[in-house]
């Protein structure tokens, strides 16, 4: 059990069809939340809502690359569940390819995806909540990359730094409305899909420099955004919270640099 109790909440979840958004949004529902989830795979988001069961739970397609598309999965998700009060931008795409190999269609496929896509579900659900003029939650979903460079990642990495800039300006902007908007930059987060299937290597070498020694889950994103939907949270916006077993404390795969016991002064 979390501790939360959502069971006055609607959530909206981008990308609930797997990975952290699956995991995000059946959070939400086991504490108690309707939860509306998004998927550009509707049979994906259909099958996770059919796992959690009874009348809580919504499943709509969406691309959150378009406009009539997002506005549309909100419309529809607000008739079935009720007015959105927390949403979780999630929805994302993990590519790789070296900058001098990059085509121009793979650049705006990631920036549309994650920048594009976090701006118009951001939107859609402020408007929402500005319109009824009742107070909410807003949280996105950025990465470890947004401080920290990795080769053959331009696009991801400079994606989710300007999913962390725009978390903190549309904060300021809605803070006089009361609506929350914090930011969640995940670490290496082990999920059972084949979308972003990962190399055996870079998984080996990545865990080398997780000094929790394992890799994160979806539930440990999750219990992050609930804590920053709920109301132990209610004094905190404009942040992003990273969650990654302390990869981004330091170069944990160096060993000592002087044998134990040795004289260091």
């Amino acid at each position: 059990m979390s501790g939360f109790d959502f069971s006055n909440a609607m959530v909206v979840v981008t990308g609930a069809g797997a990975g952290i958004g699956q995991g995000i949004a059946q959070a939400f529902h086991a504490a108690g939340g309707r939860v509306a989830l998004g998927d550009v795979r509707k049979d994906a988001a259909e099958a996770v809502a059919a796992g959690l069961g009874g009348e809580r739970a919504f499943a709509g397609a969406v691309d959150v690359r378009d406009a009539k598309s997002v506005q549309a999965f909100f419309a529809a998700a607000e008739r079935a569940l009720g007015l959105v009060t927390i949403a979780v931008a999630n929805a994302g795409i993990y590519p790789n390819c070296p900058v001098l190999d990059m085509t121009v269609e793979e650049w705006d496929r990631v920036m549309e995806t994650n920048m594009r896509g976090v701006f118009l579900t951001c939107q859609a659900a402020a408007r929402s909540m500005t319109a009824g003029g009742r107070p909410g939650k807003i949280i996105t979903i950025s990465s470890g990359a947004y401080a920290s460079g990795r080769a053959g990642a331009s696009h991801y990495c400079a994606s989710k730094a300007g999913v962390v800039m725009f978390t903190r300006v549309l904060a300021m902007e809605l803070a006089e409305r009361r609506i929350h908007v914090n930011c969640i930059a995940p670490g290496y987060i082990k999920v059972d899909s084949g979308t972003s299937p990962l190399t055996s290597d870079y998984e080996a070498a990545i865990m080398k420099n997780i000094p929790w020694g394992r890799a994160g889950t979806p539930a440990d994103i999750a219990q992050a955004a609930l804590f920053l939907a709920s109301p132990a949270a209610d004094y905190v916006t404009g942040e992003t919270l990273s969650v990654n077993g302390g990869a981004m404390a330091g170069r944990a795969y160096l060993p000592l640099s002087t044998p134990k016991g040795a004289d260091r002064r």
